[in-house]
């Protein structure tokens, strides 16, 4: 289903409307490097600045365990936490809600219902406040309910609003900067963003030389048999069905 970026529409803010007064998080950083070999991550700044891009439409893949609605609103919240800008694409391009996703059908599925609960609680503050749910506003509107959820000022949230937010903020970074074979990071726009070159398995001299000038071989891990292979067998021993067990 191709999709709007529902939060660049034709809403004008007012006189009194609160101005962002958050900064973007130093993505270039070696952690956050780190976080797009490993898939996981951490940050922390908080709401990046309103990107002045126009992000194309995004054709969503099928939903494992988020309803259409709370897939538009986490949208809406990664699309604020790290959006396209000068810099490149951002956390909507990378479908990082792909991969927080198919993470809360599998190894976050702890974290589910605090999703559910906090996705809910956000919309609904957001229409007693602003009139329409969190992914109808403008971006303005958007980042000062999510400084809101982040300092407890909005009710409702799981297990917190802060710790909603630290949750949300530590997945949509992870998304957007994971190996691809996990749902997010699609066509590798997170890792070209750091001019993070992809996975290797051996380095020449001359690649090591050339540092971050090296050419991006835009792989996943899982391109490489050695890898998957690897990767197919701890799965197995973790399952208990090895043939040594």
């Amino acid at each position: 289903m191709a999709r709007k970026n529902p939060n660049k529409n034709n809403e004008m803010p007012t006189a009194d409307q609160p101005v962002d007064p958050s900064r973007r998080n130093l993505l270039k950083s070696a952690g956050i490097v780190g976080a797009a070999a490993m898939g996981t991550g951490t940050a922390t700044n908080v709401i990046a600045q309103e990107s002045q891009q126009v992000s194309s439409p995004i054709t969503r893949e099928a939903l494992e365990v988020l309803t259409a609605e709370e897939a538009d609103t986490l949208e809406a919240i990664c699309d604020c936490l790290i959006p396209s800008d000068e810099n490149g694409p951002g956390a909507y391009e990378a479908r990082a809600v792909h991969y927080i996703d198919r993470a809360l059908a599998s190894h976050n599925k702890g974290v589910r219902e605090n999703y559910m609960v906090s996705l809910e609680a956000i919309n609904e503050y957001s229409k007693k406040t602003r009139g329409a749910p969190f992914y109808r506003l403008i971006k303005d509107y958007q980042n000062s309910i999510l400084l809101g959820v982040q300092s407890n000022k909005v009710p409702g949230c799981a297990p917190s609003g802060s710790g909603f937010f630290n949750t949300v903020r530590s997945h949509t970074i992870d998304g957007t900067f994971c190996d691809p074979y996990y749902g997010g990071n699609q066509n590798f726009v997170g890792w070209d963003m750091i001019q993070y070159p992809g996975i290797r398995l051996s380095a020449s001299e001359t690649d090591v030389a050339q540092g971050a000038a090296l050419e991006p071989n835009h792989q996943s891990a899982y391109d490489h048999d050695t890898y998957t292979k690897m990767a197919g067998n701890m799965a197995m021993n973790q399952r208990g069905g090895s043939d040594n067990a």
